[in-house]
């Protein structure tokens, strides 16, 4: 519709599993200009635009229709501790489905949600408590909105860059422990999933992990008199 008619057209918020089926289908798509946005730089969860309009050239000069929520406390002293958890089970709570909602950053107890521009006018207004605390919901411009992840560096020794072994890194396990979440589709590279084990990272690649988290690989440091390389990691806390 988008390439036929030249217009803009925008999905709903993709999780990583369905951008990575868009990726592994997009060859047989009509050739036209795509781009993909969750409001900042680092999202996970991303909104694609399909560009028919083929004066765009690139994804600054895209609107996309993404709002930015500033969730808090009304009384920090009294408050529960929230969590990502917390926050999404309580918007989920007013009827919205999840589709509509981006990433969700949360800073010292307060959270900073994405979601489509056509409902944050209602979850203003309905969301006003979070567990048991009350909190308030306010719009801000996605421009000032700056993130600086908080990145934990672990290293570690392997004897080859492989996946399998980089999560062993990553997250402190087995090689054999962790491979099974390769073969289960739950590994992604960069918002591809990959299925093998021998699957060779390169610097800066992106690793999420559903149920774990995510990292980027930051490259090798040397190698050992065993042969064996030393590798970064840089962990999403």
């Amino acid at each position: 519709m988008a390439d036929s008619r030249g217009i803009v057209l925008f999905t709903d918020f993709l999780n990583l599993h369905e951008q990575n089926l868009f990726y592994e289908i997009k060859n047989e798509l009509p050739n036209l200009k795509y781009f993909s946005s969750g409001g900042y730089r680092d999202a996970e969860r991303k909104m694609f635009c399909f560009c028919g309009d083929y004066s765009l050239d690139n994804e600054d000069e895209i609107d996309y229709p993404i709002s930015c929520l500033h969730i808090k406390p009304k009384n920090p002293k009294f408050s529960d501790s929230l969590t990502h958890r917390d926050i999404l089970g309580a918007v989920l709570n007013l009827g919205i489905e999840r589709n509509k909602i981006g990433d969700i950053i949360m800073e010292n107890n307060e959270a900073y949600l994405f979601c489509c521009s056509s409902i944050y006018d209602y979850i203003i207004n309905q969301l006003t408590k979070v567990k048991h605390t009350m909190v308030s919901t306010s719009l801000i411009d996605i421009r000032d909105f700056t993130y600086k992840p908080n990145l934990k560096p672990v290293t570690g020794t392997v004897s080859s860059v492989r996946l399998d072994s980089i999560l062993a890194v990553a997250f402190n396990g087995s090689r054999s422990s962790l491979s099974g979440l390769i073969e289960g589709g739950k590994v992604f590279v960069n918002g591809k999933n990959i299925l093998y084990n021998s699957y060779n990272l390169k610097e800066n690649d992106i690793v999420s992990v559903r149920g774990y988290g995510r990292f980027i690989y930051a490259g090798t440091l040397n190698q050992t008199k065993k042969g064996r390389y030393m590798v970064k990691v840089l962990l999403y806390q």
